[in-house]
């Protein structure tokens, strides 16, 4: 039987014409007005039930979380919130739900039990909304990359290289674990494992993504990447996905124009697109944030957040810069930072990046020109930086509520620099062979940086903890669904 959307059903204004809608029940009050939903809007629409003639056996299966398919006249509606609704001639019971099973009932359900319950959060209005900006915001970055002539790069998840040096990465193995294959030293011998090496899940598809964009030019990825990182912050996920853009020919400031570029793009599409639903987001955010202290709650509803970065230009400052700033402020002085900054050199903190968003600059902030020590080989050094003091054409997006948001950097063109930061760093060369033909062969300056999906929708959509907007997060001692 063809149906309509819901969503489109709401925007009609042909009424008094026979329609069918399926979906999902909300509500069902005073055994006559159904609020149906089936996903395609966070809006509901009223199907106004017969209940006189319509069998009890019917109307004792119409509860919350039952799939329904309803037949009936588009009118308009007598009641406030809806311009129509549908008076139901017919109405058939798809799939029954149990009322007093079924865990999502019509009431505030804490973001701890939805997570317990991923499988059917998305059912309520916050998460249906969620996804929905999510989905649209991954639209946005295909559509932004290709109208401008990136090419879409599938890069492997398994991988013999850690992009980061960070050592944290997951194992990839078919060899038996209770009968490990040793070698000659006594060490497991990975010649006879799948691969004949070891290998893990990717932390990044940046290495690879370099060698396409020497030949094509400009391309992105976006895909899933993994970290073994035992954390469990509301920021950090073992899963999730990585927008990573490479261009030949760029420098850092072509660099910066483009991520600064991108990310208003997406944000600007998705704010068009996703109108109830972040109206839905900026309405719960601050209905939260009642009972937060004042001091702890947001300086913009949700909306003007995303405006104010879609309005104000992105301040550029160096990390020496950011610095002086960080050292010379109150909260420093007093104390207040967990993490006090002393002297040139310090890795920023996530409280750092957010003083000099929100407090000092009151605007997204690039920092650019990182201590070398503190960033990956593969970064391109600065030419004239003094002994001790090396840095590498480095960049971070900052952004208010989140802190880093995008890193990214010029690349190292320079085969016999490159080279040399891998040995001090002790990466392997053989390793990593094929990367460094790059160059060996036509290298020229080029650059990119990564983009962690899950921040931008947790900053799109205001929510606080990364593990509310994937679907099923993936952290330390937890992998259900």
């Amino acid at each position: 039987m063809k149906h309509s959307k819901v969503i489109d059903l709401l925007k009609s204004t042909n009424t008094l014409h026979e329609v069918t809608a399926k979906g999902w029940v909300r509500t069902f009050r005073n055994n006559q007005f159904i609020a149906l939903n089936d996903g395609s809007t966070i809006n509901n629409i009223q199907c106004v039930v017969d209940f006189e003639n319509t069998p009890d056996e019917t109307l004792k299966r119409i509860t919350t979380g039952a799939a329904i398919c309803v037949t009936g006249m588009l009118s308009e509606s007598r009641g406030a919130g809806q311009n129509v609704e549908i008076q139901v001639t017919k109405i058939t019971i798809l799939g029954d739900s149990d009322p007093d099973k079924f865990p999502m009932q019509p009431k505030k359900h804490s973001l701890e039990f939805l997570r317990e319950n991923a499988h059917l959060r998305v059912r309520t209005n916050a998460f249906g909304a969620i996804m929905r900006v999510r989905s649209t915001l991954a639209f946005a970055v295909h559509q932004y990359f290709q109208e401008k002539g990136f090419f879409y790069v599938n890069t492997p998840v398994i991988t013999g290289a850690d992009a980061e040096g960070a050592g944290e990465m997951f194992q990839v193995t078919s060899l038996p674990l209770d009968n490990l294959p040793k070698n000659e030293e006594g060490n497991i011998d990975y010649k006879k494992d799948f691969f004949g090496k070891h290998t893990n899940l990717t932390v990044s598809g940046q290495l690879e993504g370099e060698t396409f964009a020497m030949a094509l030019g400009q391309i992105y990825t976006f895909g899933p990447t993994f970290r073994a990182e035992n954390s469990n912050t509301s920021r950090h996920l073992a899963e999730f996905w990585m927008i990573e853009p490479e261009v030949a020919f760029n420098d850092l400031a072509d660099n910066m124009d483009l991520a600064e570029d991108f990310i208003k793009y997406v944000v600007k599409y998705t704010v068009a697109k996703c109108e109830d639903d972040l109206k839905f987001l900026e309405g719960r955010l601050l209905e939260e944030e009642k009972s937060k202290p004042l001091a702890d709650r947001s300086e913009m509803a949700l909306l003007e957040k995303l405006n104010f970065v879609l309005e104000n230009n992105f301040k550029r400052v160096s990390y020496t810069e950011a610095i002086d700033i960080l050292r010379d402020s109150t909260p420093n002085k007093k104390k207040k930072f967990q993490y006090i900054i002393n002297e040139w050199g310090a890795d920023l903190q996530s409280e750092h990046e957010r003083f000099l968003v929100e407090k000092h600059f009151k605007c997204p902030v690039i920092l650019f020109d990182y201590p070398a020590k503190i960033k990956a080989f593969y970064m391109r050094l600065n030419d004239n930086t003094e002994p001790g003091k090396e840095t590498v054409r480095a960049m971070d997006i900052l952004f208010p509520g989140i802190g880093e948001i995008v890193g990214g950097s010029q690349r190292e063109e320079r085969y016999d620099v490159l080279v040399e930061k891998m040995r001090a760093l002790g990466i392997d060369e053989e390793e990593l062979w094929w990367y460094l033909d790059t160059r060996r062969f036509g290298s020229a300056v080029h650059s990119g940086f990564g983009l962690g999906f899950e921040r931008l929708v947790l900053f799109v959509t205001g929510m606080t903890n990364i593990r509310d907007v994937i679907p099923f997060p993936r952290t330390p001692h937890n992998a259900e669904f």
